[in-house]
């Protein structure tokens, strides 16, 4: 298997992975997972494709992170995984969708709008 190549987005978050086969290991930004990642849950997060398809410890995975949170970044690298995963094997892409990996979350933060406190919230009204 040669190197695959996908990126993965969510928020303001972007993703750039490259999968080998391996042992498992996943590093981000130089980092390794647990490092990046201290928190259990984003690291689940991230290896949800892995798991669904019983693929723990089979791909190696290097991951350029860009922009956002911690919890953009982890679902954007997941995204990434999953296409990745897809690309690989294209028969593993209904069982993907099933769980929702492959669709990419178009939610975005609203912009201020001027005349407002936030994109909807005005300001306090006074009535004197």
């Amino acid at each position: 298997m040669e190197i695959i190549n996908t990126s993965g987005r969510r928020k303001t978050s972007v993703a750039r992975i490259y999968v080998t086969a391996g042992q498992g290991n996943i590093t981000i930004n130089g980092k390794d997972i647990k490092a990046y990642f201290p928190n259990e849950v984003l690291q689940t997060i991230v290896n949800q494709p892995f798991q669904t398809l019983d693929l723990i410890g089979k791909y190696d995975v290097t991951a350029n992170l860009k922009g956002g949170g911690v919890s953009g970044q982890a679902e954007a690298l997941r995204l990434a995984i999953a296409k990745a995963l897809v690309v690989e094997n294209a028969e593993s892409k209904s069982a993907l969708r099933k769980e929702g990996f492959i669709t990419r979350d178009p939610r975005m933060v609203e912009r201020k709008k001027f005349g407002r406190r936030k994109a909807r919230r005005s300001f306090q009204f006074s009535k004197r």
